[in-house]
């Protein structure tokens, strides 16, 4: 589902609240039942419910993966991981659940052998001493892509990562 961010929004936070136009994300924890967790990205919020149960936020433009697993009786009946950039004021945006208002989806798969592969494919960016929220936001969308087709994704190297930082820089 697609939408546009609530116009009506004022750039005033709450007081200890979040800034205005935070991605707001709600994770879970219950052992062995469901964990719902970011795997990379940079918080700029955090609230806190109680020790099942927080919030985080995410600026405009920022990158984070989000993955939720959940078992039932007989095993896992959930496993997702979505890549996420989070939207600023006024740009369309797709929903996710536990995600508000949403962001524009670079990455959603879902069985554990997709979210393996993909946990596998930011282990290597971090071996390269990048960060994956840094990632061009391209090459989420080629991993995607290529999982969505049953195929593997090409690595992510240096080269490439220096030639996204330089195109960045002239893009307005």
């Amino acid at each position: 589902m697609t939408g546009i961010a609530h116009s009506g929004l004022r750039g005033r936070p709450l007081s200890d609240g979040p800034a205005p136009f935070t991605t707001l994300v709600e994770l879970t924890f219950q052992k062995q039942k469901i964990e719902h967790w970011i795997r990379f990205g940079s918080t700029s919020y955090e609230q806190i419910h109680d020790r099942h149960r927080r919030i985080v936020g995410f600026a405009p433009d920022s990158i984070f993966a989000f993955v939720r697993w959940a078992a039932g009786l007989h095993g896992t009946i959930i496993s997702r991981i979505d890549i996420v950039r989070a939207i600023g004021r006024g740009e369309p945006f797709q929903t996710l659940p536990f995600v508000r208002p949403g962001g524009e989806i670079l990455l959603k798969l879902e069985s554990w052998l997709k979210v393996e592969r993909v946990l596998q494919a930011i282990d290597a960016i971090e071996r390269l001493d990048i960060e994956p929220e840094a990632v061009s936001p391209d090459y989420w969308r080629h991993v995607h892509n290529r999982l969505t087709a049953g195929t593997a994704p090409r690595a992510y190297s240096r080269d490439q990562h220096r030639a996204f930082l330089l195109r960045r820089r002239i893009e307005p």
